[in-house]
Order: structure tokens, then sequence, then C-alpha cells
């Protein structure tokens, strides 16, 4: 069954569900549920702050997700790459983790869920290296941005974007970009239902245009 807080938790954020993709969103949270009790995948359990910090959370950087390939850096349990694959079927992500067990609940998890566009790759950002580069590469609290544009720079297509989702704005990490990068924009993300901030940082090369 989906849940009408989830549909109009979407639908706030531009974002109309299919009963589908409703059901599967919440199927996902299920099996999160299921796979938490032998291994700590999430220490939120309780539905509807799932809903909001997992789901509505993930969903919240969905008007920034372009072109068709999409990275999730240390994805963990599969947040954002996974809502963000169920809600864009045309787009290919590949979910990164340098945790094996996470990645097995993700594979397990996108079989259920009939997601082909989803693909797991068990190792560090900074250790791969892909047959093709990615449009957006996306991730939730890897750590400081500099950190986090240094490991994964690399894996970004010319005019691509690095995507860093951050709690507060991170005024004091955006003076410390890498050399050959540049801040695009600092996004406020107004995430339904929940009562904290949210900030999205756009990084592109220094010869981009923002």
């Amino acid at each position: 069954m989906s849940d009408p807080t989830l549909i109009a938790g979407a639908a706030q954020l531009g974002i109309e569900l299919s009963e589908l993709q409703a059901q599967q969103l919440i199927r996902l949270l299920d099996e999160l549920d299921d796979w938490n009790q032998r291994m700590n995948l999430t220490a939120i359990k309780e539905r509807g702050a799932q809903i909001t910090k997992h789901l509505l959370d993930s969903l919240s950087v969905q008007p920034f997700v372009q072109g068709e390939r999409v990275l999730d850096v240390g994805t963990g349990a599969g947040f954002p790459g996974m809502p963000l694959a169920i809600v864009n079927p045309t787009k290919q992500f590949v979910l990164l983790d340098s945790t094996a067990k996470k990645l097995k609940f993700i594979d397990h998890t996108a079989g259920l869920l009939e997601l082909p566009n989803v693909q797991t790759v068990h190792t560090r950002a900074e250790n791969f290296r892909p047959a093709q580069r990615f449009d957006i590469v996306l991730s939730r609290a890897v750590g400081p941005v500099e950190q986090f544009v240094k490991w994964a720079g690399h894996l970004v297509v010319g005019g691509g974007r690095l995507l860093a989702m951050k709690g507060r704005h991170p005024e004091a990490e955006l003076g410390k970009l890498p050399s050959g990068w540049k801040l695009a924009a600092v996004h406020r993300l107004n995430v339904p239902t929940l009562d904290e901030e949210r900030h999205l940082v756009e990084i592109c090369r220094s010869h981009d245009r923002p």
C-alpha cells in the first residue's frame, strides 16, 4: 500500500508519484525494516520519520538530477540513490559504497522492486575507474565538500555536476575547493514535514558555466 503522507510530500516537491512508484518507495522501507533486524542499516525506525528523512529528503534533490548517468557516492542503505532511481526509471544509477553488506541489501531490494536501472559498486570513490563517467555525482553526508571533490571529481563528465547534500549552509567549507573546481550554487532545500535545514551544494569545473 502507498502512503498519503509520502504522496502529498512528493507533490510538494513537484513529483507526481505513480501508484507503482509510491508502492515501491514504501516497499523499500519495509525491506529496510526487515534487514535492519539483522544488520545495522538505519537508526531511524519510526515510519513517519523514515518517510521524511529517507524518502522525501532523497527526493528533494530531484530538480538537480540531470543527464542520463548518476552516481551516488557513499550510498549506505541506498539513500538518496534508490528513491531517485524509482522516480527516474529512464536514468541509470550506480550506487557506490565501501561496505559490502549494505550493497547486498540494495542488490536484493533492487531485484525485488524490479529496478533494472540500479547497479552497485563495492569500492571507494577515489579508487573507482568506470568505463564511462557520470553526468551527476551525488552524495549525502559524505564529509567536507573539499574531500568529496578530491575523492569523486574524476568521476564527472565535462559539464557535469558534483552535488553534495548538506544540513546547515556549509559556509566554512566552500572556500576550500580544490584547484580546477568552483561553486556553481548553494540551493536551500525544503523537505516537507522536516523541521531541519537542508542545503545542496552544486560544484562544477572552473571552466564550466555555473
